[in-house]
């Protein structure tokens, strides 16, 4: 939880007074940024971190740029390097150019009129004569930071995370919260060895902070866990798919409900169905010959699949699902059942987050089987190890059949195919586009995708990048992949002879999101996601004229209810610290 305005800030500093009576009435802005920092606290009391993030920002916006200043800095530590067009070391006053405004500012809040000499770590300035600056400002300052990246952490952004922790405890190295949460943000990333070096640094400061110790310990195992792989791992060891002999299972004399035979029938789609409404679970033998069956269909596919869409038909795109089976039955209710008429393609996050996930992959492996021609299924980042390991789905299918069991899930994954062409003109992929400009999608097809993704490359930003309004290209606010602006996506486009770039990877508050002047869309099923974000879910339905051509119409749906199973029920509690 974030901070209170009269809590005791973490780095042992005291609490910030009333601001007439830290500041007088020389720094009336400090007044404005605690004001908004009061606001921000509330948001997150609440669990608005959009809001509450946006609060901090301009809070600190308050405190690092003029009145009268135009630039927003509301996705920024501080002030970057390239806006003011300073070199290290550089000395600036008061009527340096550009930094006019902001060194002005920043002298109101100072104990003196000296010059200011800057700094430069990554993308912000620091002061270096820290002796300018008041203690109730720089103690703000780091608190402001700490709760955004606190934010930051719950919407996902680990990269602004980790940038503003980073932030804070270089201007206080005794801020133990920053630590720790930079400490989470590692460990969201699987960057256990750093998380580890947070968390030590954390329980040194703060000896009563079991948390810390604890988490600590968890990244030392996870670390030895990943030697140990690493050791017994053989390019020669034959995947869990070739060993397994689904003949040796059986089923319990007491089970009533759906049993696979094939080829899957409408009726053993329904009851399957209905089954898991009631929240029963599908017989062990089914659950492992469907993820099966599925596996051996994605195999055969390349890493970029072309869909036909004849005149005259439509087909629906769906975005992430995250677990939530009851939203997806409701788009099946609303939109109708897939079959051969009416196609479907999901593209990724099927499972995590939501505590319904296993009930999800198998519906969807169940359509994947019964119409592999006409049901397409991509992968996201969440159909990963690292991923499922954090946020729920290794524990859910372990909790509710067996280890073994993920483990096929898992090879399955591996073998999704990471993006599609729909009639020659739609691109959908999971997260988005490249760090090169070169990319085509005959490229694509031949990316070797059967493993976990890697550091960097195209695999891995396309289960990971985000679009971005302005030009060029940015570091991801996730810490992976990259985000990419309207020219990126033109580029991309002209160079396949492409109209659109559909993806997914984002929550929006309609369900969907058009950017990049109509020639990108974001689509995100997953209504309410978490069961606090309040956003509506939605799925794209494209028609084929008579020539062929493709035209979208967006389609937003509520939050249906379900069973009171919290989302992250399955989550693995040693690795999140209290984040759920």
């Amino acid at each position: 939880m974030a901070e209170r305005p009269t809590e005791q800030a973490a780095s042992g500093y005291p609490a910030a007074a009333p601001a007439a009576a830290a500041t007088g009435d020389k720094c009336p802005i400090f007044a404005k940024a605690e004001a908004c920092k009061a606001e921000g606290n509330a948001h997150v009391k609440e669990q608005r971190f959009q809001r509450g993030q946006f609060c901090y920002s301009e809070a600190i916006e308050h405190l690092f740029t003029d009145g009268d200043d135009d630039d927003d800095v509301s996705d920024t530590t501080a002030t970057s390097a390239s806006t003011v067009g300073l070199k290290e070391g550089d000395e600036v006053t008061a009527t340096s150019g550009s930094m006019a405004g902001k060194v002005g500012k920043l002298k109101s809040l100072a104990d003196d009129q000296g010059d200011l000499k800057v700094d430069f770590a990554g993308n912000v300035i620091f002061l270096q004569r820290e002796s300018l600056i008041k203690v109730e400002v720089k103690q703000l300052y780091v608190i402001c930071l700490s709760n955004r990246a606190h934010c930051h952490i719950k919407l996902e952004n680990f990269g602004s995370a980790i940038q503003d922790t980073t932030m804070a405890v270089a201007l206080d190295e005794n801020f133990s919260k920053g630590f720790h949460r930079r400490g989470l943000a590692n460990i969201q990333l699987s960057k256990f060895k750093e998380a580890k070096a947070d968390f030590k640094k954390a329980a040194v400061l703060n000896p009563k902070d079991k948390l810390s110790r604890d988490l600590l310990k968890q990244c030392e195992k996870e670390i030895v866990a990943a030697r140990f792989a690493k050791a017994i791992a053989t390019e020669e060891s034959d995947p869990l798919w070739q060993r397994l002999d689904l003949n040796s299972f059986g089923v319990d004399s007491s089970y009533e409900g759906p049993r696979l035979c094939q080829p899957i029938t409408t009726e053993f789609l329904a009851a399957l169905s209905e089954w898991q409404k009631d929240q029963k679970i599908l017989d062990k033998k089914s659950a492992y010959e469907l993820c099966m069956a599925a596996l051996l269909i994605f195999k055969e596919d390349r890493s970029l699949v072309h869909i036909d869409v004849p005149p005259g038909t439509e087909f629906t795109v769906c975005g992430d699902v995250h677990g939530q089976y009851y939203d997806l039955l409701n788009i099946f209710k609303i939109n109708g059942l897939p079959s051969e008429t009416n196609p479907y393609l999901f593209n990724g996050d099927f499972v995590d987050r939501g505590s319904f996930s296993m009930e999800c992959i198998l519906l969807l492996f169940a359509y994947k089987v019964a119409y592999p021609k006409h049901f397409y299924l991509a992968r996201g980042n969440h159909e990963t190890k690292a991923m499922n390991k954090l946020y729920g789905f290794s524990g859910e299918v372990t909790a509710k059949y067996d280890e073994r069991l993920y483990d096929l899930f898992s090879e399955a994954f591996c073998y999704l195919p990471l993006g599609h062409v729909i009639g020659r003109q739609i691109f959908v992929v999971h997260g988005g586009l490249f760090s090169k400009d070169d990319v085509s999608i005959v490229d694509l097809a031949k990316i070797n995708r059967n493993g976990e993704p890697p550091d960097s490359g195209e695999f891995v930003e396309m289960l990971w990048s985000d679009p971005q309004p302005m030009l060029g290209r940015a570091p991801s606010k996730r810490g992976v992949g990259l985000t990419f602006g309207p020219d990126v996506t033109k580029n991309f486009l002209e160079k396949n002879n492409l109209k659109m770039v559909v993806r997914s990877h984002e929550m929006k508050e309609l369900g969907y999101e058009l950017e990049h002047d109509g020639k990108l869309c974001t689509v995100f099923s997953a209504p309410n996601y978490c069961d606090q974000m309040g956003n509506k879910g939605a799925y794209i339905r494209f028609k084929a004229d008579e020539t062929g051509d493709l035209t979208p119409s967006y389609n937003s749906f509520d939050a249906v209810p379900h069973p009171e199973v919290r989302p992250m029920q399955y989550a693995n509690p040693a690795l999140f610290g209290g984040m759920r």
